[in-house]
């Protein structure tokens, strides 16, 4: 713990589990206090939110607010995937994935952003499926809506600028979630393809996509804006 982020509010969607539990936890490690939005909200620490909502999200932003008198972070987390081939993709799935995944992440970010002052920052989780096309899971509503979240990062990055706000993305390869361990479970050759592309030959865990975003939420990263950090163990590298 170094304490970078002591004094600071930070808000983190979808916040209660994988890869936004191991957000949530770095970022209060360096200091921070966290609140999680989620609709899972059985912990007490924990805001209803509903990211598809809009008045569920400017809610949470000033329930946020009311609480600890500002909020400096938004990790716009939440999101949901599938594996559907494209001719048999409903219209029902496509606008709920797209809805949660990327106008979930506008509508915290123009919501919260109200609020953010100079010096705040946000971080989008984005993949590297916004950057190449996977194999062998089929999944383009998820493809185009983390493709949508850096188009989305690179605009806010220089509209807020002036500002002194940053916004930067983290793309995640495969990383060792509840989800990917249930596709292990149901089908252990599609994982092993998976690790088998991976020039480290592994998943990544929770942990290293969470040091990634608490850097960037730091003052660390002051001169880093509209960016995406790839954090793929060499994959895209490779392909």
């Amino acid at each position: 713990m170094t304490d970078t982020l002591t004094g600071k509010v930070a808000f983190v969607t979808g916040g209660a589990q994988g890869i936004g539990a191991a957000i949530s936890a770095r970022l209060a490690e360096e200091g921070a206090t966290v609140v999680v939005g989620d609709l899972n909200t059985g912990d007490p620490g924990t805001v209803a939110l509903d990211v598809t909502d809009p008045a569920s999200v400017a809610a949470a932003a000033k329930t946020t607010v009311e609480r600890h008198g500002r909020v400096d972070i938004l990790v716009n987390n939440a999101g949901i995937s599938n594996d559907t081939p494209t001719l048999d993709h409903s219209d029902e799935e496509w606008h709920r994935i797209i809805g949660v995944n990327l106008t979930g992440a506008f509508f915290a970010s123009r919501e919260f952003g109200r609020h953010l002052e100079s010096g705040g920052a946000i971080v989008n989780i984005s993949s590297i499926a916004a950057l190449l096309a996977g194999r062998p899971e089929r999944h383009v509503a998820y493809d185009v809506s983390k493709a949508g979240i850096i188009a989305l990062t690179r605009t806010l990055g220089v509209e807020w600028a002036p500002r002194g706000i940053r916004v930067n993305a983290v793309a995640p390869g495969y990383t060792d979630t509840p989800i990917l361990r249930n596709v292990g479970s149901s089908a252990p050759e599609v994982l092993d393809e998976w690790r088998s592309q991976v020039p480290q030959s592994r998943l990544i865990d929770p942990d290293e996509i969470a040091s990634v975003v608490t850097y960037l939420a730091s003052p660390g990263a002051s001169a880093i804006t509209g960016q995406v950090v790839v954090a793929d163990a060499g994959y895209t590298a490779s392909a």
